[in-house]
């Protein structure tokens, strides 16, 4: 079930954060060196750190050497220099340019829903975007996939054009989105299992979804994906997602049901947060399985500010 896009205190559907536009979109290239997502010549990105070995094998550039520094892997300490200067020095790396990088976005009335700055699907849009412009800026290939009601796929490539398609793919879905639409639960394992027949080893997958779309059967295809490709997870929550306000009386939806709950029964809200709890910890237990990032999103910080802050610090669940 999820609160109706009524309910109150969320913004209105002639304001920002209900629908996204093609517009809003493109715009989100302005904010791309906000936020370190991918290498620069002068900035290491801590995304490289996917798949280090997986990296080596693909062909892995060496950058340049430096004194170690806390964190640093210590397979890649250059013990020549170190022996040289009687003082640690580590190798940098930078991934191999144009590589495919593959965005599964979903845009379902799963979605559309929020309680704070924005809906999770405008969310995703965003994300989705700025993603996209930094892989572009990056001279990585683009493309990816858009799963709802239908699913709607741009092959990658290194052109601004093939992301704008993905984009505005994003775009129609987006505003295509009412919250009484029926809901495929496959839609998401059936999305991933296409990754898994167009994405060759190297490759990075970047997912972006509900935090509820994650059924067994896509658990499954992700740990499938994760032994070709890098991963990079990225589900999206609310805050009402995972606990909710002694605010008396609530109506909720989902197609053509409808519940009342009295939210200050503290039993109820109770059983609910250990819900979302367990969700959350779905996903963890998941990323550290396969070892890859995972980042959270939810509708009330900004965007860049959370994407900063995941990566300010080192993903133990990454791979080494």
């Amino acid at each position: 079930m999820q609160p109706q896009a009524s309910a109150a205190g969320q913004p209105t559907e002639q304001g920002s954060g209900i629908r996204v536009s093609l517009a809003e979109l493109i715009d989100m290239r302005h904010r791309v060196r906000e936020v370190p997502l991918f290498s620069t010549p002068h900035r290491r990105s801590p995304l490289v750190g996917l798949h280090h070995s997986k990296l080596r094998g693909r062909g892995v550039d060496f950058d340049q050497v430096r004194i170690y520094q806390p964190g640093d892997d210590v397979r890649t300490i250059d013990w020549r220099v170190t022996a040289r200067t009687q003082e640690p020095h580590t190798k940098l790396f930078h991934e191999e340019r144009e590589r495919p990088i593959y965005i599964v976005i979903e845009q379902s009335p799963r979605l559309f829903f929020g309680s704070g700055r924005l809906f999770k699907s405008v969310l995703a849009a965003q994300a989705a975007s700025l993603i996209g412009w930094a892989a572009l800026s990056h001279n990585d290939r683009v493309g990816g996939l858009v799963f709802g009601d239908e699913r709607q796929e741009i092959k990658p490539r290194r052109s601004k054009q093939s992301l704008l398609q993905l984009l505005d793919r994003v775009t129609r879905a987006n505003n295509r989105l009412q919250p009484d639409n029926p809901i495929d639960p496959d839609a998401f394992s059936m999305a991933l299992r296409r990754a898994r027949e167009v994405l060759r080893p190297g490759s990075l997958s970047v997912i972006l979804c509900d935090e509820r779309t994650l059924t067994d059967a896509a658990e499954q295809q992700l740990s499938l994906l994760a032994r070709h490709v890098d991963l990079l997870l990225l589900p999206l929550f609310d805050p009402l997602d995972h606990a909710l306000p002694a605010a008396g009386l609530l109506r909720f939806s989902e197609g053509n049901a409808r519940l009342e709950l009295d939210t200050q029964d503290a039993d109820l809200r109770q059983r609910y947060r250990e819900q979302g709890e367990a969700r959350s910890a779905r996903w963890q237990r998941l990323a550290d399985r396969l070892r890859v990032p995972l980042m959270p999103l939810d509708t009330l910080h900004d965007l860049v500010e959370q994407l900063r802050e995941h990566l300010s610090v080192r993903h133990p669940s990454a791979r080494q």
